[in-house]
């Protein structure tokens, strides 16, 4: 069993990874500041899953994946080509952001359907859930952000095609 469990949380670490590096070329790739900073945040909480799972492979006797997985290569390959081709648009790095979470989710949630034991189990469900420090997101949790960063995206969009308007809603307390 020890061995399938160091199997299954090596994929989750491949997972990981790939979305580290996923976030941090949508980082390079967006032009709107608030995205890369909420790409490097998503990127770093990648980092931080990755080596939790690493530390329990490592725990059960295993040897740790330390890269991501060759699909999520081929995945960030077509992604900097499209890319290239929309001019780096930020619509288009969302979508994609969005296109390699739900593969992930999909990743552990195939991890859940396995037999893991009690411990195990516990952290790649905390992850899945989005809840992999005490306040720090997980990636794997990409569907309760969706919204603010849809709204991040018009709200961008917005500005770029109106740029001469202004916010005129009195501020409380003048």
């Amino acid at each position: 069993m020890s061995t399938n469990v160091v199997l299954v949380l090596n994929d989750l670490v491949e997972t990981s990874k790939d979305g580290e590096k996923g976030f941090l070329k949508a980082a390079e790739d967006t032009r709107d500041p608030s995205l890369k900073l909420l790409f490097q945040s998503r990127a770093e909480a990648c980092s931080a899953g990755a080596r939790e799972l690493q530390e329990l492979v490592q725990r059960l006797g295993g040897k740790p994946e330390t890269g991501g997985s060759m699909a999520g290569a081929l995945h960030r390959g077509y992604v900097d080509v499209k890319s290239t081709v929309t001019g780096h648009s930020d619509h288009a790095v969302l979508a994609e952001c969005e296109r390699g979470e739900d593969v992930a989710k999909k990743n552990y949630r195939q991890a859940l359907d396995k037999d893991l034991p009690a411990d195990v189990r516990a952290v790649v469900e905390r992850q899945y859930s989005g809840r992999a420090g005490k306040s720090r997101p997980h990636p794997r949790s990409a569907r309760p952000i969706r919204r603010r960063q849809i709204v991040m995206l018009e709200a961008v969009t917005l500005q770029r095609k109106r740029p001469f308007e202004v916010n005129c809603t009195p501020k409380v307390g003048r």
